[in-house]
């Protein structure tokens, strides 16, 4: 969804958020786009990998915010899904 092609098309500075999927984005295509100042800047929660790639682009370039991907770890969500395991484990006992 983000590539060269796409960024083009964008207005000069325009800053990209992404916390949706990492393969969204094409790396190369965006880091060029951050050096050259047509992306003023980039924040994810989200990579083409976890963890990121080494050699991934979006690492070395200008402007770039990463943060850990922790939409899942709220506290009620954390009992929610410790909820959903011993349900899943009575239910398992009863077989």
């Amino acid at each position: 969804m983000i590539n060269k092609e796409t960024i083009a098309g964008m207005k000069d500075g325009v800053v990209v958020v992404n916390t949706g999927r990492g393969k969204c984005v094409v790396e190369e295509d965006l880091a060029e786009a951050l050096k050259s100042g047509k992306v003023a800047c980039y924040a994810t929660d989200v990579w083409n990998s976890d963890p990121p790639d080494p050699t991934s682009p979006l690492l070395s370039a200008p402007n770039v915010l990463m943060s850990p991907h922790l939409g899942a770890s709220s506290k009620e969500n954390l009992l929610r899904i410790g909820d959903e395991v011993v349900a899943l484990l009575e239910e398992w006992s009863k077989k």
